[in-house]
This record gives structure tokens, C-alpha cells and sequence, in this order.
């Protein structure tokens, strides 16, 4: 009824986690996806890579674009770039999460994309359970932290990331939250885009206006 759980008389049971809602379950991310690890294509090789191709994401890309969903990265890459790599082709709805320089940035991709060897990604085993991974992510972002290794920056790994023990909600609130955060996610969507839209239009507008070339 919208009220919180365990304070309106919601029954806790104990788990190796301490006491958690009944019905829900311990697990780790194997449970509620895959983990996805990336790769970079040479950069020798100028046929791998393009402007407009196959998205490509580093954890560069994400340190300058703040929002919460992502189309594409300061690079594309062929498909001879991905033929030839690591790199995994990414579903749309993967979080993708940066596991190294640093650990924790968060993106939902809106588009398939890849990603370079900097992220461990979770493509969800059910597409309506993206946002609950990326809140979840977001929320144990510095006990990832805290497990990482690594003596010049520390990197989780993906035998790191299996390890990690999570509550999982019942399909039913799992499908409830989804319901419930669906539109709220439109609206960022939409959000971003117009922002886009409006920064790229003031950008090519500014120098016009400083150069005299366009008058208001």
C-alpha cells in the first residue's frame, strides 16, 4: 500500500545476510544476469574503428557523460573491430559498470553497444529487471570498492563481482518496481535527449553570435 515494509508489520527471515523481507532470497548477480567483460580492438589497425559504427564505451566516456542512459562513446568500432577483440556486443538494457579507473561509474544502454576491458557489465537475464541492477549497483558501489585489488588502481574482477552476495527480491515486487519506475525512466530518457538537443544547438549558435555572423 505504499508504505514502508517493515515498519507497517512486513514478516523478516534470517539470512546469511542478516534478516531480509520473506520471499525474497540471497544470491549473487549470476542469479539475476550475466556478467559481461569488454575489450579494446589495436588501435594500430585504423579498420577497426569509425565514426559512426558499432557504439563503443569507455569509462572515459562516462566521466563526461553524466547521464544516466547512453547511445555511443567518443568511438565507434567496425565489425571487423569486434570480430577481432575481446569486446562482446551488448544488448540494449545492459548496466554498464566501470571496474576499474575508477570503480562505480553506472550507464544503462539504450542502444547495443560494447565496451573497453575497463567495465563489468550486467546484461539482465529479464529485460524488466535494468533498473533494480542499476539501483542495486549504484547502492553497493563502495563495498566493490572495498573487495577490489590491484596495487597501482584497484580493479574488480569478474570472479570479484561473482563472489559478492545480494538480496534478491520475489519475481512478483521485481516486476512491481518495474511498473513502477518505467515511466519515470521515459521521462529521463526524453530529458537527455532534449538536453542533447539544446547543447548541440548552443553550440553551434555561440560562435556565430560571438563572431557577429548571426545577430539576436
Amino acid at each position: 500500500n505504499g508504505e514502508p515494509y517493515r515498519s507497517s508489520g512486513g514478516k523478516m527471515v534470517d539470512s546469511e545476510l542478516g534478516e531480509i523481507p520473506e520471499g525474497w532470497e540471497v544470491g549473487n548477480f549470476e542469479n539475476i544476469g550475466i556478467i559481461a567483460s569488454g575489450g579494446t580492438p589495436s588501435k594500430s589497425n585504423e579498420e577497426y574503428y569509425t565514426k559512426n559504427g558499432i557504439p563503443w564505451i569507455t569509462p572515459k566516456d562516462l566521466s563526461l557523460n553524466k547521464n544516466k542512459f547512453i547511445t555511443k562513446g567518443s568511438l565507434d568500432i567496425t565489425e571487423k573491430g569486434l570480430a577481432k577483440s575481446s569486446t562482446k556486443l551488448l544488448p540494449k538494457g545492459t548496466v554498464l559498470f566501470s571496474s576499474r579507473a575508477p570503480i562505480g561509474y553506472l550507464a544503462i544502454a539504450e542502444v547495443n553497444v560494447t565496451t573497453n576491458q575497463g567495465f563489468k557489465s550486467i546484461i539482465p537475464n529479464n529485460s524488466e529487471n535494468t533498473e533494480f541492477i542499476y539501483q542495486l549497483l549504484k547502492e553497493i558501489t563502495p563495498h566493490i570498492e572495498s573487495i577490489a585489488g590491484g596495487s597501482t588502481f584497484k580493479e574488480i574482477s569478474s570472479q570479484g563481482m561473482k563472489s559478492i552476495n545480494i538480496t534478491i527480491p520475489s519475481d512478483l515486487i521485481l516486476k512491481k518496481y518495474f511498473e513502477i519506475t518505467e515511466s519515470f525512466n521515459k521521462k529521463i530518457q526524453n530529458l537527455e535527449k532534449e538536453i542533447q538537443s539544446l547543447t548541440e544547438i548552443r553550440d553551434t549558435l555561440l560562435p556565430k553570435l560571438m563572431s557577429g555572423e548571426v545577430e539576436v
